[in-house]
């Protein structure tokens, strides 16, 4: 049937794709052809996910399906088609190039901008808005411009909300310290309340962010101009001041104070504007003009602008309902957010705020795990109403459909910590009735989704394709994956989007193969370009099957932080020192060294509890002269930030114990020799204890070895995290031989089996104890010669990181606090003293020292 209608979208965001295919699906006579005016050059892309950008630079990854519409002829999108004028009556829009385009239906999705507050200097070279790929191109210039002029490279966030956290991320990312400034009293404040937002402050400043709060900006002007570090380079830093007094000296200054709706079309057009800005429309996302909609962040629906993707995604869908003569209206709108921003999980839902007349609140403050969660419930506490969850969210899938719905049992309980009786963590998707939503930004319901499981749908993936639930912001796919779960589908072991390999098949492929690097493994096995997933884990698997260092070439970008700098990153930006110490035991020469080095470089020092002297407060570009001096004195790297062996703790034993069975002390130094260095999924720890009294604490480490009459007991599968577990007996009186052979295949099995960040205790309870002892002791799979040969390749090949790094003028030139100056300390990092001992300063933790 020949098309007899046209209907054209001005805009191509992600609500404005939304709409097209949401009419073209439905429209399967063809009565309306569509044309998208884009004023982007790029068409549709995933908005939500624009940070994402930063992790690879390539516009395709963030494009949306679809989005060119190339196999449908009733489709035309003219990119970089700016609209300059909406005629109502002749029903025409006119481009900014004086094409004139008829319509018999217009949608109006332009969207919102970035308001940028009227502080003086806002227009000054540096300032930006962070709202398109093109602002993100323009910040890592700029970025790119203050790292090579300025000694302190810093910059600037004005707004602590959603995204301006998000653009302090990528700040961050982009070698830049830094600061967001708040006007109201905590981030997040449409969000969060006071108790959430002032745990989110804490948590940010501890990660390197430092935010002020309850303080405007009162203007930018140009510094000082600085001497550049290379001189074809121009400083065009600012200074930017606060209304408190004090002033923050920054290259780049970033805007993310909220948005605005794009409605300047509408009004110029004569159609009516809602009070706080917006296109006023009713439920049925009908303007002033019946021949024109509006819908995203542009329709004020009966005068409310929503600033979220599902209320978005509504809306296009109500439109795409009302112009094939249906009689759809917006619903109430699910406001509710979840963020995951530099490993910290912030959520709200519902009615977050607690506005609800004669409503309750149930909450739970925890400050030493530093998680917060509250519930806020009707008057009879029987049903949920809202919720904030910061630190951990884990709850957020299951408790969000929930809103509106009778509570299962004690809310306390539902946001109990995790592992507690009758936690949250007992909480699953079975709970949630058939109506509940799982999926807000597409509208499905856990009744659709058990539908499409029913119907053959078998993995995330299917689910997706079939419901859409999870392909706009992501926030629900883990709970399509415990439905799939619940609902009897096995699951796909997949370590990622990347790799549809487990991390124990990608550990055979490495094995199998000759690929040493991430590059030619996603090329030849996966698909994209990575992520912090993958990447991670690749780089333990090659470090576990070779002795190559974890610093050579394409290896040093796969690792974290830690890894990055062989050191552990603390709370100020400081680095902890940790040389091995096997067993315990350490000479008076030693001892010497370190104290001296501590005093030299006035360090903290503190014996932990796996028997080391960690030395604490080092800058990063101190740490090449301290392992120096370390190796020179004959110690070596503790491996203390990596995933692998950390310590093999003893007692005295049978040398100076009147107790002792056996020499604990020298097993326990034989073991740490043995097995430092080895990467695994997780940190590893063992302990050695010389008798039954158990003073090396053998049976709260992953290995455990203590001494009998006859020989020892070996001990696996024990150690700490949110729920401790004592190891359990594998076998008993072994002599030292049959223990260590015992030890390897243990841990190679574990090694080469174990899920990413698996620690050995939920490994162990996953296989059962009695098929382990089967594979180790009677060696069921055949596998034991090569487990032993696999540990002895490592023992053969082993060396000290941080040698390696003094021998490598290229590895040692990352050891630097600004990359272009490297004889310039990090003036951040400071500390005070608490009752004589040096701890890391609350102005460097929270409020870095700006000036006044």
């Amino acid at each position: 049937m020949a098309s007899n209608s046209h209907v054209v979208v001005v805009g191509h965001g992600m609500v404005g794709h939304r709409f097209v295919e949401a009419l073209r699906s439905r429209d399967t006579e063809g009565t309306w052809r569509v044309t998208v005016l884009a004023e982007e050059l790029d068409a549709a892309y995933d908005r939500v996910g624009l940070t994402g950008y930063t992790d690879h630079w390539d516009r395709a990854l963030l494009a949306l399906p679809g989005n060119d519409y190339a196999a449908d002829d009733l489709v035309e999108v003219r990119l970089g088609q700016r609209v300059a004028a909406v005629d109502p009556a002749a029903k025409t829009v006119t481009t900014t190039d004086g094409t004139q385009i008829g319509y018999d239906a217009l949608v109006l999705a332009t969207g919102s901008y970035a308001f940028v507050p009227p502080v003086p200097g806002r227009d000054l070279p540096g300032c930006h808005v962070y709202r398109t790929l093109d602002d993100l191109d323009a910040i890592r210039a700029d970025a790119l411009r203050t790292r090579e002029t300025s000694r302190t490279p810093v910059g600037v966030v004005i707004g602590g909300g959603l995204l301006g956290l998000e653009a302090a991320n990528a700040l961050r990312g982009f070698g830049l310290t830094a600061h967001v400034v708040e006007r109201s009293g905590r981030l997040m404040s449409q969000q969060l309340d006071e108790a959430g937002g002032a745990l989110l402050g804490r948590m940010i400043g501890e990660l390197g962010i430092t935010v002020h709060t309850d303080v405007g900006t009162e203007s930018i002007r140009p510094a000082q101009r600085n001497k550049p570090l290379k001189r074809s380079a121009e400083d065009n830093s600012m200074r930017v001041a606060l209304s408190d007094g004090t002033f923050i000296d920054a290259g780049v200054v970033v805007f993310a104070a909220g948005v605005r709706p794009r409605d300047e079309l509408a009004r110029d057009a004569g159609l009516e504007v809602a009070e706080r800005g917006g296109v006023l429309t009713d439920l049925g996302c009908v303007t002033s003009d019946p021949a024109v909609y509006a819908i995203g962040e542009v329709a004020a629906i009966e005068g409310r602008c929503y600033g979220l993707v599902g209320p978005g995604y509504t809306s296009a869908e109500v439109v795409a309902d009302r112009i094939l003569g249906g009689a759809a209206e917006f619903p109430e709108a699910d406001m509710s957010t979840k963020l995951k921003l530099l490993g910290v999980d912030v959520a709200s839902f519902g009615d977050a705020m607690g506005v609800t007349p004669d409503c309750l609140e149930v909450a739970v403050n925890d400050a030493v795990n530093q998680t917060y969660a509250k519930l806020v419930l009707s008057d009879d506490a029987k049903t949920l109403l809202g919720g904030i969850l910061v630190g951990d969210a884990s709850a957020y899938g299951v408790l969000r459909p929930m809103v509106g719905e009778e509570l299962p049992g004690d809310p306390l309980a539902l946001i109990a910590p995790a592992g507690t009786e009758g936690g949250a963590t007992q909480l699953g998707v079975g709970a949630l009735p058939d109506a509940a939503q799982i999926c807000s930004c597409n509208n499905v319901t856990k009744g659709d989704l058990t539908g499409a499981i029913a119907g053959g749908c078998c993995d995330v993936a299917d689910l997706k394709r079939c419901t859409l639930a999870g392909t706009s912001c992501g926030s629900c796919v883990p709970l399509l994956k415990q439905l799939l779960e619940a609902e009897g589908v096995e699951q796909s072991k997949a370590l990622c989007e990347h790799f549809s390999h487990s991390r124990a098949e990608l550990f055979e492929i490495v094995s199998a193969t000759s690929i040493r690097t991430f590059s030619g493994l996603i090329e030849r096995f996966g698909t994209g370009k990575g992520c912090d997933i993958c990447k991670p884990v690749v780089a333990s698997i090659l470090a576990s099957t070779s002795s190559e260092h974890i610093l050579d070439g394409e290896q040093a970008s796969l690792q974290d932080s830690n890894d990055h700098f062989l050191a552990n990153i603390q709370r100020n930006g400081s680095y902890s020192v940790v040389p091995r110490v096997p067993g315990g035991d350490i000479t008076p020469e030693h001892l010497i060294l370190i104290g001296q080095i501590a005093k030299d470089f006035g360090l903290y020092t503190k014996i932990t509890g796996g028997q080391r002297i960690d030395m604490f407060g080092a800058r990063v570009d101190q740490l090449p002269e301290i392992w120096r001096r370390l190796v020179e004195g004959g110690m070596e790297s503790g491996q203390a930030y990596g995933k692998s062996l950390r310590t093999v703790k003893s007692c005295v034993g049978s040398d100076w114990c009147r107790y002792g069975q056996q020499d604990s002390v020298q097993m326990a130094i034989n073991l740490e020799l043995r097995y430092r260095g080895l990467r695994a999924p997780h940190k590893i720890k063992m302990g050695v204890s010389g008798c039954a009294r158990e003073c090396a604490e053998a049976r709260g480490k992953d290995v455990g070895v203590i001494a009998t009459e006859t020989g020892w007991n070996l001990y696996i599968g024990g150690n700490g995290g949110m729920t401790p577990k004592h190891a359990q007996l594998l076998a008993g009186d072994l002599d030292d031989e049959t223990l260590v052979r015992y030890i390897d295949r243990f841990l190679m099995f574990y090694i080469r089996t174990a899920d990413r960040l698996q620690r050995t205790a939920p490994w162990v309870e996953q296989l059962g104890l009695e098929h382990l002892r089967e594979v180790i002791c009677d060696d069921s799979l055949g596998l034991a010669a090569e487990f032993e040969a696999a540990v002895q390749r490592h023992v053969d090949g082993y060396a000290c990181e941080w040698k390696g790094v003094l021998e490598d003028p290229d590895k040692l030139s990352r050891f630097v606090s600004f990359v272009n100056a490297p004889d310039v300390p990090d003036p951040t990092i400071e500390f005070t003293e608490i009752a004589g001992r040096k701890v890391p300063s609350p102005v460097a933790i929270g409020m870095p020292k700006v000036g006044r």
